[in-house]
């Protein structure tokens, strides 16, 4: 069991992943996800309270040896007769078969490894190791066999091989561990599995709402800083600061001239939280993530998305999800209105007929013709939605864009702004290359795979939540808007007011139609995201299936 020179040491902590599940050590080892869940938290509160060992033995112990290959740390190394035993403290239960308490697999693999750690360390024989398990007050002891190193070897050779490889293991067979992963919500096994079978009932491992709020910072001159795990936010009129406690944050924005300090992004960096930079008028500037482990990820897009045919089969999904989605919608919110749905037949029928020739494209050009000849009657059919109390300077005219020339599409292209910030997010979290798209096309100042999967999320996130409150009266046309000839912005009651409509619509639940589990839509746009990146990593089946009920 030696490594070769270049090889980087592999962490015993990894080894015992590998026992639980080789997809488990794949995604942890080489790809380097993370994602803590209480189970885990509180493992960690249990370690950090053995550091004082009552007996005096030594504790947190950090080994490693570069001609093994491993390296470590026991939770305790204790001397018992005369020899030297690594402790493995769990906070769960020992495994309990034919009324014997036994290690699991996986906690005997990673025992066995501080072991050979410590003989190599001190050149004495090891005998044995031990593993406490604190749920059921049980310590089970390990014997340090040949076969339980030769155990060791293969494993190891077992992870270096998987260390080389750009692939995935699939998902664990016995289901059963999937549910007391960690990493359930990045693997998405259930969804794997439900991509193999129509028919299957997805069990939801998959967290049902987003683990922070976003912390959007519009104040001129605001500066973001940093005190212990909290961001202060200090307004630069001598108003009192605002503090955000770091775990409470799922993301950072700031808006126009707002700014962080270096030790605020180090922060947000070091604990995985993305800071997104907006203009004032809601354009995506630019944005900051740890990208670490993301390699393999990477490489399997552009290994997919350089292949037209897989090019093709994703944008035309993504076109008919799209296209019905705005169908839909016109249609449900015209329901019970005939002379309203009547005076909208004209483009319905326009998009009707996009929709009918999706299947006939034979190329991303001609679906993008007719994606954006659905658009172009979309966008006149959603002017008609607007009740007749909502004034004449809060309605639609036309599409423009940059700059939007009146107060509606202001407020269209502020909450789209959003929207590209929250698909960011979802994107960079999956480990996705954001500017390598397979629907859009590349251009200097966007990125082409948050473009596609904005389209999926445009008439749900926003526009729906648009006209739902102009139609409400909540929008002053004076006081939320600054209006010139050449152009229309929101002012900062009205970016404050987006925000809070859009950051609302985010926490809303919806029931996936093929998944059949309900979740957020913050949720959603991540869940997406990870489906996608199934569609070229052996899972696919499953992207832009969602639809509008």
């Amino acid at each position: 069991m030696i490594a070769g020179t270049h090889d980087p040491p592999l962490r015993v902590i990894s080894l015992h992943d590998l026992g639980y599940c080789r997809r488990l050590f794949y995604l942890t080892e080489v790809e380097g996800l993370q994602a803590p869940n209480a189970v885990i938290y509180a493992g960690r509160e249990l370690h950090a309270s053995l550091e004082a060992d009552e007996e005096g033995d030594r504790t947190q112990l950090e080994l490693e040896d570069r001609a093994l290959g491993l390296v470590g740390k026991v939770d305790a190394v204790r001397r018992r007769d005369g020899s030297l035993i690594p402790y493995e403290h769990k906070r769960g239960r020992s495994r309990h078969e034919g009324g014997t308490h036994t290690a699991w697999p996986s906690d005997r693999l990673q025992v066995i490894a501080y072991a050979v750690l410590i003989e190599a360390a001190t050149g004495q024989h090891v005998s044995e190791g031990r593993i406490r398990y604190h749920a059921n007050n049980v310590t089970v002891r390990i014997p340090i066999t040949d076969l339980a190193k030769r155990d060791l070897a293969e494993a190891v050779a077992e992870a270096r091989r998987l260390r080389e490889s750009t692939e995935r293991p699939p998902v664990a067979e016995n289901e059963r561990l999937c549910v007391r992963c960690s990493l359930a919500p990045v693997c998405l096994p259930e969804e794997a599995r439900a991509s193999g079978d129509p028919h299957r009932e997805a069990v939801r491992l998959f967290p049902p709402d987003r683990d922070g709020t976003s912390l959007h910072v519009l104040t001129a001159g605001a500066r973001v800083g940093r005190s212990g795990e909290t961001l202060v936010v200090t307004p630069p009129d001598g108003e009192p600061s605002t503090r955000h406690p770091i775990r409470e944050i799922d993301s950072l924005l700031l808006h126009g001239h707002a700014q962080a300090t270096t030790q605020a992004l180090a922060l947000c960096a070091d604990l995985g939280i993305p800071v997104h930079w907006l203009s004032t008028s809601g354009r995506h500037v630019a944005s900051l993530t740890a990208t670490a482990g993301q390699v393999q990820r990477r490489v399997r897009q552009y290994r997919a998305l350089a292949d037209e045919e897989t090019c093709l089969r994703l944008a035309r999904a993504l076109a008919r999800a799209k296209i019905e989605g705005q169908h839909r919608y016109l249609l449900r919110a015209t329901r019970g209105d005939e002379p309203a749905r009547q005076a909208m037949l004209p483009e319905l029928v326009l998009i009707r007929s996009a929709l009918s020739s999706l299947d006939a494209a034979d190329s991303r050009d001609a679906l993008r013709g007719f994606e954006g000849s659905a658009a172009a009657a979309y966008f006149r059919a959603l002017g008609r939605l607007l009740g007749p109390s909502v004034p004449d300077t809060l309605r639609y005219s036309s599409r423009s864009r940059r700059p939007p020339l009146d107060r509606f599409n202001a407020l269209l292209g502020f909450g789209y702004g959003l929207l590209h910030a929250a698909v960011m997010r979802a994107v960079l979290a999956s480990g996705l290359e954001p500017s390598l798209g397979f629907f859009h096309t590349p251009r200097s100042a966007a990125y082409p795979l948050v473009l596609d999967l904005m389209e999926l999320f445009r008439v749900p996130l926003w526009d729906m939540p648009l006209i739902g409150s102009l139609n409400r009266g909540q929008w002053d046309p004076d006081a939320d808007f600054v209006a010139t000839r050449a152009k229309v912005w929101l002012s900062d009651a009205g970016r404050r007011k987006a925000i809070g409509l859009f950051e609302a619509r985010l926490d809303e639940q919806w029931k996936h139609p093929v998944l059949g589990y309900s979740l957020s839509y913050a949720r959603t746009l991540e869940l997406e995201a990870r489906l996608l990146e199934k569609e070229w990593s052996g899972e696919p089946g499953l992207f832009a299936r969602m639809r509008l009920r």
